[in-house]
């Protein structure tokens, strides 16, 4: 059987850095201001992203020039889940929650966005030297990252595939619950979905959506390198420092930093 599409899986990059970036929304100039701080090379480097590519920020169009880049890598978020949906999604719900820009494109542009989303894995698996590294948009709804991988290869379907794909894209138990079980056979499991105050880990889950769609509010885009599992460190002045990250008391900096939608 072949491995289900929605499933990416990513062999070691000997060349360069494996980086991983928060939920974007809209503000790809700001990421790409991001990156050239970061100093990223686009020859050697990749970036992946948790997903939530639209929605909310002023680049929402520029979406299908990045999904062109050979180097980004997303899964599919909630936000991009309404465009794959958007013949049949609640379109108040989504308006309300920053799709006002779909709604502006064509019919014809419309079908082309909506056939590149639908290309989007729910998860992805990246080979380190520390072991698989993995990402999906929200959590994973079992507690072993291989049950996950059966299951979407198993190409299961209907209601079963809604709850997985719900959990995937949407849930917010474990860190409204604190729980710091983690997800087995990963060295690390990486999401956004969330947004928090600075980046935060539960167990060997890792919260990275520091509201780099929020710039107004003291957002920025956390950079996290899958080898280190540590973000690269940009100067941004609400950044911790390198050695504290990951280490502050999760009740402070758990909470939301502008909203849960």
């Amino acid at each position: 059987m072949n491995p289900s599409p929605l499933i990416r899986r990513f062999s070691h990059n000997p060349l360069g850095r494996d980086l991983a970036v928060g939920d974007i929304h809209g503000y790809f100039s700001r990421l790409e201001q991001t990156l050239n701080q970061a100093g990223f090379d686009p020859a050697r480097d990749r970036l992946f992203s948790v997903g939530d590519l639209t929605d909310r920020g002023p680049d929402c169009t520029e979406v299908l020039e990045w999904l062109a880049r050979p180097w980004f890598h997303p899964v599919c978020g909630n936000h991009d889940d309404y465009v794959c949906r958007y013949e049949s999604c609640d379109r108040e719900n989504w308006i309300q929650n920053g799709g006002g820009w779909f709604q502006q494109l064509t019919p014809g542009e419309q079908t082309v966005f909506a056939a590149h989303y639908r290309t989007l894995p729910i998860a992805i698996e990246v080979a380190t030297p520390a072991g698989p590294v993995g990402l999906l948009h929200a959590d994973c709804p079992f507690s072993s990252w291989q049950e996950l991988l059966d299951k979407l290869d198993a190409r299961v379907s209907g209601g079963r595939l809604r709850a997985i794909k719900n959990v995937c894209l949407w849930s917010r138990r474990r860190i409204e619950r604190l729980d710091e079980s983690g997800v087995e056979d990963l060295v690390a499991l990486v999401v956004g979905h969330t947004p928090v105050s600075i980046p935060l880990s539960l167990g060997n889950v890792y919260y990275i959506d520091t509201g780099g769609w929020y710039p107004d509010e003291g957002g920025y885009f956390t950079l996290l390198d899958l080898n280190t599992l540590m973000p690269v460190a940009l100067g941004h002045p609400d950044e911790p420092p390198e050695h504290a990250m990951f280490h502050h008391a999760i009740r402070d900096h758990a909470g939301p930093l502008i909203r849960r939608s």
